[in-house]
């Protein structure tokens, strides 16, 4: 376990997770660079969606620090790095109070970005449902008296916000209609996000199972929590390689310059059995997503 927090300052930003940052603006970023392929790309749109999906990422961060110390995940059997309320530096009153200033962040931001890309009130009342329903199911994940990802649904969720609604959404943003050819980069990035968490699952199998969180590795054990790893980042690359043959984007294929890295990941989570050990994964497999979507989005624009 890591050292333990101190003060307030430090135990804020171990709540507010700043390497998970990556992984969520990734669908952003994804989706902006297919809207340049296939249609047009507004700046407006990207930076606003930028900052609403941070502060959507962040609330979720927060609440799942809330909802696992108070459903017992975050114990003292916890191998994984310490959470700020498990710590006792933050109670959870002012965790609470941090999650509701972030999910009116969230929300204003989202306000403002729908107000600036959507002219039509039907399109705007159902991207407000989709925001609000991307906030409700950060809050959930594990808080209130029945957290799904308590029964194993937290990668149904993570495939669907950060994956299809995060690219998609943002594709549709951009240019106001959905082109077929997002979905196949909308899969892969939904694969990829779901083998971070699945990372993080197979690193707190121990703490997990002892607090009754029937996690998708806990139900399957951990071999098969790795190769369905495996099978995730595989299957991500596999997709880029469908994408770049049916529309002749060549230039997707920079993308595979961080598929040597989640190689690493892959071998690095089936190697190593101490939570120490797997921590570091997670974030590898966050940046060499982001360095995955960057690659995929300057090849569009250099060779389209």
């Amino acid at each position: 376990m890591e050292t333990a927090l101190t003060n307030k300052k430090q135990a804020w930003l171990h709540a507010l997770r700043l390497r998970t940052l990556p992984l969520a603006l990734s669908s952003i970023f994804l989706g902006s660079f297919v809207a340049h392929f296939f249609g047009d790309m507004h700046w407006e749109v990207l930076v606003l969606a930028s900052l609403t999906t941070t502060f959507l990422q962040i609330l979720s961060n927060l609440a799942n620090d809330y909802g696992d110390s108070v459903h017992g995940a975050d114990s003292k059997e916890r191998e994984g790095p310490i959470r700020a309320v498990q710590s006792g530096v933050i109670s959870l009153p002012e965790m609470k109070r941090a999650m509701i200033l972030c999910g009116i962040l969230s929300f204003i931001s989202g306000i403002i970005l729908l107000l600036v890309a959507l002219q039509n009130w039907k399109l705007i009342v159902l991207f407000i449902g989709f925001g609000l329903t991307a906030i409700y199911a950060a809050i959930t994940y594990t808080s209130g008296k029945n957290p799904y990802g308590y029964i194993g649904l937290g990668d149904i969720s993570v495939f669907i916000f950060f994956g299809l609604l995060g690219v998609v959404g943002t594709f549709f943003l951009h240019n106001l209609q959905v082109n077929a050819g997002v979905w196949l980069p909308a899969i892969s990035l939904g694969l990829f996000s779901t083998a971070v968490l699945n990372i993080n699952n197979i690193r707190d199998i121990p703490s997990d199972t002892l607090a009754g969180k029937r996690s998708i590795p806990v139900r399957i054990g951990r071999k098969r929590a790795v190769q369905y790893n495996w099978l995730l980042i595989l299957g991500g690359n596999m997709l880029l390689l469908v994408f770049a043959f049916v529309y002749q984007a060549w230039g997707t294929l920079a993308a595979l310059l961080a598929f040597p890295l989640m190689l690493s990941v892959a071998k690095g989570v089936q190697r190593e059995k101490e939570a120490s050990k797997i921590d570091p994964m997670l974030k590898k497999m966050a940046i060499s997503t982001l360095l995955w979507v960057l690659g995929f989005g300057l090849g569009l624009y250099f060779i389209k």
